[in-house]
């Protein structure tokens, strides 16, 4: 591919994301245990939001009185709003009770309720743009890797329909509301196929055609043993011109984060930094960054346990390579501590702590171009 075509970052409503970026889950509005001042002092340039369980809690209708997804979080920078075409699906195929999918869209049982709500393309780009999101995703059908290629076929053929129907409404709410060029959202499509190849390049193809401001890797990006789809994830990359920004959508783990990063996606979400940081799993560099060298190669991250003993009077920081604000004030063995009392402030040092390691990875590889 031509390298002069190669984007370096995105200008969105609410700001600049430059890339690579991670962006952490605030499915409900909110990165658990942190706010937004926390997300600013670990250099979190952006997050992602989640239509599926918005639209259910708060709710569709308490988010916009609350002045949208910015003014509801105190958030002023860029939002992206995933769809939840994955949560249905984790809620769906497993268990079938609680709603089906069509080709109108998606019907599911919301938690706690009696009554099945309706989502189809036309729906979930109406509250995204409600929302007043930077970016759109559109609604799509997932599946497993390694679902058949009936199953396949029809998530493909579904998607591709969905995302007609989602640009459509898109253009229509853009020419309803007049929105200057600047303050325009963007809309992302979400290539599916899972791990047959023919059908990936068929689904890139059409969504190219159709045209839309960005893509995603749309499905489970790990096999059966939990290891990265590194050759579909590579071939996927390459059905889309570098000209447009590749989303890794649910890539978080660190590693995979570098190897993705490697084959030319852009952006990356995941809940797994901060809900490792919770339950007491946090990262750290094996060494610090040497000029012209990302110090990414071989055995370059590890875990801590917190609730190892060896760390009960360990008078220093998680990681002597971090700048995060839980590093630079507090000891392991205080928040070894705070875990073993289970009070909510490890939460909050934790998740600052494995945020601000994911946003130094992002900058790593930006800097030294890995």
């Amino acid at each position: 591919m031509d390298s002069a075509s190669v984007t370096t970052g995105i200008t969105l409503p609410h700001g600049r994301l430059d890339y690579p970026v991670y962006l952490p889950d605030a499915t409900y509005g909110v990165v658990r245990g942190v706010d937004a001042a926390d997300l600013e002092a670990c250099h979190v340039q952006g997050l992602v939001m989640n239509t599926f369980h918005l639209m259910q809690r708060p709710g569709s209708t308490t988010v916009q009185a609350l002045g949208g997804v910015h003014r509801m979080s105190a958030w002023e920078h860029p939002i992206i709003t995933d769809s939840g075409g994955f949560q249905a699906y984790s809620l769906i195929r497993q268990n079938p009770k609680f709603g089906s999918i069509a080709d109108g869209g998606l019907t599911f049982l919301p938690e706690g309720s009696r009554r099945k709500v309706q989502l189809t393309p036309e729906k979930s780009i109406q509250l995204q743009m409600a929302y007043g999101a930077d970016v759109l995703i559109c609604l799509d059908d997932c599946t497993h890797v390694e679902a058949n290629r009936v199953e396949q076929e029809r998530s493909v053929e579904r998607t591709i329909a969905w995302a007609r129907r989602s640009k459509r409404e898109y253009e229509r709410l853009l020419a309803q509301k007049r929105l200057p060029l600047g303050k325009r959202p963007l809309i992302f499509a979400v290539i599916q196929g899972g791990g047959v190849l023919d059908l990936r390049r068929y689904c890139a193809e059409s969504l190219l055609e159709i045209g839309f401001d960005g893509y995603g890797f749309g499905g489970w990006p790990l096999d059966g043993q939990g290891n990265l789809l590194e050759e579909i994830l590579a071939y996927t990359r390459e059905l889309i011109p570098r000209r447009y920004p590749l989303h890794a959508l649910g890539v978080g783990h660190p590693d995979n984060v570098l190897k993705s990063c490697r084959l030319g996606y852009d952006l990356f979400d995941s809940a797994m930094p901060t809900r490792d940081a919770r339950h007491g799993r946090l990262y750290g560099f094996t060494h610090p960054l040497q000029q012209g060298d990302a110090g990414l190669s071989g055995s370059w991250m590890e875990y801590i346990y917190i609730d190892d003993e060896r760390y009960i009077k360990a008078d220093r920081p998680i990681s002597p390579f971090c700048d995060c604000p839980c590093c630079q004030r507090y000891s392991l063995g205080y928040l070894r501590h705070l875990f073993k009392i289970n009070d909510s402030l490890f939460i909050r040092l934790a998740t600052l702590h494995n945020l601000r390691f994911m946003t130094q990875l992002t900058e790593r590889i930006r800097n030294n171009d890995v």
